[in-house]
């Protein structure tokens, strides 16, 4: 069987690669990658896919329609990571997010729509759910997003239910929380804040460091799109969470211990425009349907990928210079 993976060049989408490869029970012989290899996506993060047999790259945009229509033919599966997910980024160029993350999906749907291609699983983010002060969401909570990059994301999400809805077709969409692990691109909080230690920089906290966010290892967010890709229902959503939640300044100190630095280290900046204070999904549906649970601890994961870090600096070094 053939399975499309957009955005594979890209922190999640080639971890996902790499572990789909070990799922041989899912069936999949030929793996096709689809990225257009922007400032996040390299080439390096697809060594180790690139070296099976069962891999293949093609050079495109998801908004290409010509490149993705080729692509998707003769497709049994394809799991959707490809998108543009900075938010301080879609403050100051929201074109962009809209562009790739809304047209882009559509244009992926309608490929796999007309070559009647068997599963769609478009992976999303707890962030269209807009900010909880209490308690979880849940798959059916209303969509609130607040930045141009979640209400990007929102607009994709529909579309993926659209055409579930409309066509038929095997859609589901997955919203995870934040994510953490190896190549994940420095200008997010966990690489930014350890590479910028390393430098002996200060690290930015926004506003009063309260801000609340789940953490999700990548493996576990992978782990759960495989479960999905499996046995999820027909235009389902799921939520996959971490179940560590934790303020932008204990995550902060965290990190300072790991790095052995005081908090002479943090430099206070100007909250962020639109700055959600909390984020917490509710993840009984793909435990209780699916069996899903993250398997790495977070103290244990966050160790790991601070030490990546100061071990690969090879890798991140010429994204910081750039």
């Amino acid at each position: 069987m053939r399975i499309v993976i957009t955005g594979a060049a890209g922190f999640i989408g080639s971890r996902f690669v790499e572990l789909l490869l070990g799922a041989e029970h899912l069936g999949y012989d030929e793996v096709i990658i689809l990225d257009s290899l922007t400032y996040s996506g390299r080439r390096e993060n697809m060594e180790t896919a690139l070296r099976d047999s069962r891999v293949s790259f093609v050079h495109g945009s998801i908004v290409d329609a010509d490149i993705v229509d080729e692509t998707l033919r003769g497709a049994d599966a394809v799991v959707h990571f490809a998108a543009e997910s900075h938010v301080d980024r879609s403050i100051t160029g929201a074109r962009l997010f809209f562009e790739t993350n809304v047209l882009g999906t559509q244009t992926l749907l309608e490929a796999a729509r007309r070559h009647e291609v068997g599963r769609f699983v478009h992976v999303s983010t707890d962030e269209v759910y807009g900010s909880i002060p209490e308690g979880s969401w849940k798959e059916d909570h209303i969509l609130e997003p607040n930045s141009p990059y979640s209400s990007s994301k929102a607009g994709s999400d529909l579309a993926a239910l659209a055409y579930h809805r409309t066509y038929g077709m095997h859609v589901n969409v997955t919203r995870c929380s934040n994510n953490y692990g190896p190549r994940q691109f420095p200008e997010k909080v966990i690489p930014l804040f350890v590479t910028n230690l390393m430098d002996g920089f200060k690290v930015p906290l926004y506003g009063d460091g309260q801000n609340i966010r789940d953490w999700l290892h990548v493996d576990d967010h992978c782990r759960g799109i495989i479960l999905v890709l499996e046995g999820g229902r027909p235009g389902e959503i799921y939520n996959i969470g971490g179940g560590t939640e934790l303020t932008n300044k204990e995550l902060t100190y965290q990190l300072l211990a790991l790095m052995g630095k005081s908090e002479a280290s943090i430099e206070p900046v100007a909250d962020r425009l639109g700055h959600d204070r909390r984020y917490s999904v509710d993840c009984g549906k793909i435990r209780n349907e699916l069996g899903y649970t993250p398997q790495v601890p977070f103290e244990t994961g966050l160790a790991a990928v601070v030490q990546w870090y100061v071990d690969n600096e090879a890798w991140w070094r010429p994204l910081k210079d750039a």
